[in-house]
C-alpha cells in the first residue's frame, strides 16, 4: 500500500472538481448515504458517518438534505424505493471501474452509467469481473498540514487500536484498517484527540494501472460524468494518479 496515495489523488480530484454549491451538496450526500448504509443512520455510533455529517455542515449544508440522505440510506425515506446496484468494467487503457450506485429507476441509471463507459473508450462487464483487484478495508485519514503531530505516537495510537497499516503522506497520515477493526480504531483515534478528516470504508486497489496521456484525459471526462449522475453513490478505480 506504500508509494501510493491515495490522499494525493483526493486531493487532486477535489482540487480539479467544479466547486459550485449544488455539487458540494451532492457529493456530501453521496458520503453520507455511503457511511449511513455501511455503518448505520446514528452519527454517535457511526464514526464514518459523524465525520460525513460535520464536513457537510461545515458546507452549510441544510439539515433537511443531511437528513434525507441518511433516511434513503437507512430505508425510512417516505414514499422511495430505491435500488442499490454496482456496475464493474474497464474504462481506457484497461483500468478497472467499480461504480456503486442507488437509484429508483434501474433501466434509467444503467443506460447512463453505460453510454458514460461508450463514450469514454470503456466497457462494462460482468459482476465480479474487476472487484477481486480490489480489498475491502477501512480509510482514514488525520491531516496534519502543520507538522504538529508526533508520527511515532500517532503510529503507536493507531497500531494498539487495530490498525493494519499507517501511511505518511505528506501532510496526512492514511489509516488502513480490516473492516472489523474500522470502527474500533476510529473510536479510539478520537479518543485520544486526533481529529479524523475522513473516515470510511472503501476498496483498495491491489494493483495500479500507469496510463498515457491519451488515455488518463479519457478516463478523467469518465470520471466527471460518472460523478455528475445523481445515482451515483461511490467509484473505485485502479488508475495510478500522477502530479
Amino acid at each position: 500500500m506504500a508509494g501510493h496515495s491515495k490522499w494525493k489523488n483526493i486531493q487532486r480530484r477535489k482540487n480539479a472538481q467544479d466547486a459550485k454549491r449544488g455539487k458540494i451538496f451532492m457529493q456530501h450526500a453521496k458520503n453520507i448515504y455511503t457511511a449511513a448504509k455501511q455503518g448505520g443512520g446514528d452519527p454517535d455510533m457511526n464514526p464514518a458517518l459523524r465525520t460525513a455529517v460535520d464536513k457537510a455542515k461545515a458546507d452549510n449544508m441544510p439539515n433537511d438534505n443531511i437528513d434525507r440522505a441518511i433516511k434513503k440510506a437507512t430505508g425510512t425515506l417516505d414514499g422511495a424505493s430505491y435500488e442499490e446496484v454496482t456496475y464493474e468494467g474497464y474504462g481506457p487503457g484497461g483500468v478497472a471501474i467499480i461504480v456503486h450506485v442507488l437509484t429508483d429507476n434501474r433501466n434509467r441509471t444503467a443506460a447512463e452509467v453505460r453510454h458514460a463507459f461508450k463514450k469514454n473508450d470503456g466497457n462494462l462487464g460482468e459482476t465480479g469481473s474487476v472487484s477481486f483487484m480490489f480489498d475491502r478495508k477501512g480509510y482514514i485519514i488525520i491531516v496534519d498540514e502543520e507538522g504538529k503531530i508526533d508520527e511515532d505516537t500517532m503510529t503507536l495510537a493507531a497500531i494498539e487500536a487495530g490498525a493494519d497499516d499507517i501511511v505518511n503522506a505528506d501532510g496526512a497520515y492514511e489509516i488502513y484498517t480490516s473492516p472489523e477493526e474500522f470502527s474500533a480504531v476510529c473510536q479510539n483515534l478520537e479518543a485520544d484527540g486526533y481529529e479524523l478528516e475522513q473516515a470510511e470504508l472503501t476498496l483498495i486497489p491491489q494493483n495500479y494501472t500507469e496510463l498515457s496521456d491519451e488515455h488518463a484525459d479519457k478516463m478523467l471526462q469518465l470520471l466527471d460524468m460518472l460523478e455528475q449522475d445523481e445515482d451515483v453513490q461511490d467509484i473505485h478505480h485502479n488508475m495510478k494518479e500522477d502530479e
